[in-house]
């Protein structure tokens, strides 16, 4: 055993000295400051479980946390990195994000050149038919220059998915998972919010839905809908209960180490829940190899999105073969010409060092821009 990393962080008003282990040991020794610290939204008295329910009042107190977690940035930005499991980015952009099929992305070489990090939806559906065959998926990632994630839902489950309704044994298709389904997904008819907790969806996401994408070869995945952590037990849309919570970090766990050597990437729930979650005694933040956010920098900044992102920024975490962690944004400005609005959005978020797409709109995303700046 030895001793990866080690540094000081804040607990409230006790400096503590934590030493990370190979074996994933934690060792926390803690004495009491003189001097008041600086406050750090990142550090809480608790272990950073998702065990307590996010009911409006603290989602508020929350929200202004992350906005002097982002104000704090330099003050609070970590001198040593964490270590996350994933193989990393080996360049962060620019990046795509496309749902349509490859008739409709049109010259697949021409994004495969354009674009380093490509986003698709590869799901083969029932009959094996694909917005993408596995040779246009090949030309997308362009001999390994690029690498080709596939769209996965984890916290909803869409009914035009065939494994909505027709799965092999022993899975369970969303469908007949009554006792998984929290009801439907508000603005989207066609998708259901799923209790990442029950293992019969668990087992239906990571053995079944992901193994399907794994074996056409895509470099990893690209986590939608976990946001349903961040919702209260009580919550109309897509309620959450802290087992709820804490099986949807669970169930990206079990993903990491199923596919050890994939790329995971989360979109939106990047508040604490999942920045400060445990999962089999690990830090969450750790499986990803990546976060991206939707509608930070559109008509108007989503300050508390931003901050969000910032306080991911700040944890400074790295591959173990030294590869930083990739954070992108994701803006919708109507259509490919609008270029003043799609500047204004990219330049917001390449201030802060983030990735940045724009792309029409986002129950959209049918068409590649190709941004002259």
């Amino acid at each position: 055993m030895f001793c990866e990393l080690s540094r000081f962080i804040h607990i409230g008003t006790r400096l503590c000295t934590v030493a990370v282990f190979a074996l994933g040991l934690t060792i926390c020794a803690c004495h009491t400051q003189r001097t008041t610290p600086a406050r750090d939204a990142s550090a809480s008295p608790d272990n950073g479980s998702a065990s307590s329910d996010d009911e409006s009042a603290t989602a508020d107190k929350d929200d202004k946390n992350e906005r002097e977690a982002g104000a704090q940035s330099v003050q609070l930005a970590q001198k040593e990195p964490w270590f996350a499991q994933g193989p990393g980015f080996p360049e962060s952009g620019p990046w795509v994000s496309f749902y349509g099929s490859a008739s409709k992305m049109k010259d697949l070489a021409r994004v495969a050149n354009a674009y380093r990090i490509i986003n698709v939806d590869a799901d083969p559906g029932d009959d094996g038919e694909s917005n993408f065959t596995d040779a246009q998926l090949a030309i997308l990632r362009a001999g390994g220059k690029n690498r080709v994630l596939s769209y996965l839902d984890v916290g909803s489950c869409e009914r035009t998915r065939s494994y909505w309704s027709n799965t092999p044994a022993p899975f369970v298709p969303c469908a007949k998972n009554r006792s998984a389904q929290l009801g439907a997904y508000a603005g989207y008819p066609e998708e259901v919010w799923m209790d990442p907790s029950d293992a019969s969806y668990q087992a239906l996401i990571v053995d079944y839905v992901a193994a399907r994408l794994a074996a056409r070869k895509v470099d990893g995945f690209y986590l939608d809908n976990l946001e349903i952590v961040e919702h209260g037990k009580s919550a109309t849309n897509g309620p959450c209960n802290a087992r709820c919570k804490q099986g949807g970090l669970d169930l990206v766990k079990r993903l990491r180490d199923t596919y050890p050597n994939l790329l995971l990437v989360m979109q939106n729930a990047t508040g604490r829940v999942t920045r400060l979650g445990v999962t089999g005694g690990i830090r969450f933040a750790t499986l990803l190899d990546g976060i991206a956010h939707e509608e930070v920098y559109g008509a108007k900044t989503d300050a508390n999105a931003e901050a969000e992102l910032l306080a991911w920024k700040q944890m400074n975490l790295r591959t173990k073969s030294g590869r930083p962690f990739w954070i992108g944004t994701e803006d919708y400005v109507g259509n490919c010409e609008n270029q003043r609005a799609a500047r204004e959005a990219w330049t917001k978020s390449q201030r802060h060092g983030f990735s940045p797409y724009v792309s029409d709109q986002s129950n959209g995303q049918n068409v590649v821009c190709y941004w002259r700046f």
